[in-house]
């Protein structure tokens, strides 16, 4: 007991990676709670004859007593096993290769256990920091096990006899509710710097902490994630902030030192900015987001990428406005500063990047309020998007003269009563002027 308790009080990584069986009556997993597909998937491989487990989160969530999103299997079964036995899959990935088994909107992800590369002949490659760049190494249950992130992941589900294989130290970790590495964390986070981000949204959906020689490493190795690829960094931060924690998960991303490289022009400004109106406004984002991820209501990443990298666009607008530039081109000179920057650490597909400018511009736009012009936006596809952003920096703070309040009652009144209210802000619809055709001497310059 001694010993144990010493241990712990040192917060020594983990030394004893030998599985042991939890049988059926002394865990919380139970086949109701498992998805109909992910058991067919268990029970094709076995009368294949391989080995087959519900692994990962979706096992942890279960003794948890929550509902998984997403059911993952583990097989000594290579892919292209795999392949054969289901006709409804397909392999995915160079750097990890895994199977898709797809039914109907739910895919059930396939993998092969992994194992430790051989000195030679083995299909692995890591860069110079150390980073995994292929991977396709496979082994037995055990070694796949001691490959897996954090103990409390290493968890196998069999339905042969409704079991679950874990390590000792994992089943604790999830009593005692810490995420822990398994093996030396600065080794782990340079083989996938990933692991980090993983850490932090594990802490954040989960309530855990994380271990002290787990979070050690994280914020001295964050700049290892600007060697992640900008696609992949794309869904990473998704997960973090678009799925109902977001709030807590941006706390731990700052105390981490992990906006930097993420998101660096927003942390430039936030880490200006004095009276905290940014970091305000991004958290009124976050908590909106939050509260319609767990509503069940609909978001979209144009919606928190906008309101991410809102304050770089805003300081770079006000440079360039200073510069000399005309409002409108301004603003859309700033857009597109920005997001080039961006791209280069997180790639926003045009699907977003576009409807985000949209956004943006409405921010503009909202101001200049006439009938025709009124009208003409609350008809706009984006108008409620930019309504709610508009909301956002008044919550924040920002001084707007009540226009947030104006748009919540122009979209409550009848026809008539709009007109009142347009009359009576004193402005008319500005008359159209007609373009003067160039001089002489300006068509001779040309």
């Amino acid at each position: 007991m001694v010993v144990k308790w010493i241990k712990r009080w040192f917060n020594q990584p983990v030394q004893n990676l030998n599985l042991v069986t939890v049988p059926r009556d002394q865990h919380q997993v139970s086949r109701k709670g498992i998805s109909h597909n992910a058991l067919k998937v268990l029970h094709r491989l076995h009368g294949a004859g391989h080995e087959a487990f519900l692994v990962g989160g979706c096992v942890r969530d279960l003794q948890l007593g929550y509902a998984p999103k997403d059911f993952d299997v583990a097989t000594n079964a290579t892919p292209e096993d795999i392949r054969k036995i289901f006709s409804n899959s397909r392999i995915i990935g160079r750097r990890f290769r895994i199977v898709h088994v797809t039914y109907g909107r739910e895919i059930i992800e396939v993998t092969t256990f992994r194992g430790k590369a051989e000195a030679s002949g083995s299909d692995q490659k890591q860069s110079a920091e150390g980073m995994l760049l292929r991977d396709n190494v496979y082994g037995s249950l055990e070694d796949d096990a001691k490959r897996r992130d954090f103990t409390i992941n290493a968890m196998y589900y069999t339905a042969t006899n409704f079991s679950v294989l874990a390590y000792p130290q994992g089943m604790e970790d999830l009593n005692n509710k810490i995420i822990r590495i398994i093996g030396d964390a600065e080794t782990r986070y340079r083989e996938d710097p990933v692991r980090m981000l993983r850490a932090i949204r594990f802490a954040a959906k989960l309530g855990f902490s994380i271990e002290r020689n787990t979070e050690k490493p994280i914020r001295e190795m964050a700049s290892l994630l600007t060697h992640i690829a900008p696609a992949r960094l794309f869904d990473e931060l998704l997960k973090l902030l678009m799925a109902g924690y977001g709030v807590q998960t941006w706390e731990l991303l700052q105390q981490y030192g992990i906006v930097e490289p993420l998101l660096p022009l927003t942390y430039q400004i936030l880490n200006r900015d004095a009276d905290d109106h940014y970091q305000k406004f991004i958290n009124s984002a976050l908590i909106s987001t939050d509260l319609r991820v767990n509503a069940g209501r609909p978001v979209t990443p144009a919606f928190i990428y906008a309101a991410l990298l809102w304050p770089a666009v805003k300081d770079q607008a006000l440079y360039n406005l200073e510069m000399g530039t005309p409002e409108i081109p301004a603003w859309q000179k700033a857009m597109g500063q920005v997001l080039d920057r961006q791209v280069k650490t997180i790639a926003i597909p045009k699907r977003f990047s576009i409807p985000m400018k949209e956004i943006w511009e409405l921010q503009l736009r909202l101001p200049k309020r006439s009938a025709h012009r009124a009208e003409q936006l609350v008809t706009h596809p984006r108008f409620r998007a930019a309504y709610d952003f508009l909301l956002l920096r008044e919550q924040a703070g920002e001084q707007l003269d009540g226009l947030g309040n104006w748009w919540t009652e122009f979209q409550a009144t009848n026809p008539a009563q709009r007109e009142t209210m347009l009359a009576n802000l004193g402005t008319k619809s500005a008359p159209k002027r007609r373009r003067r055709r160039p001089t002489r001497a300006a068509q001779s310059d040309s």
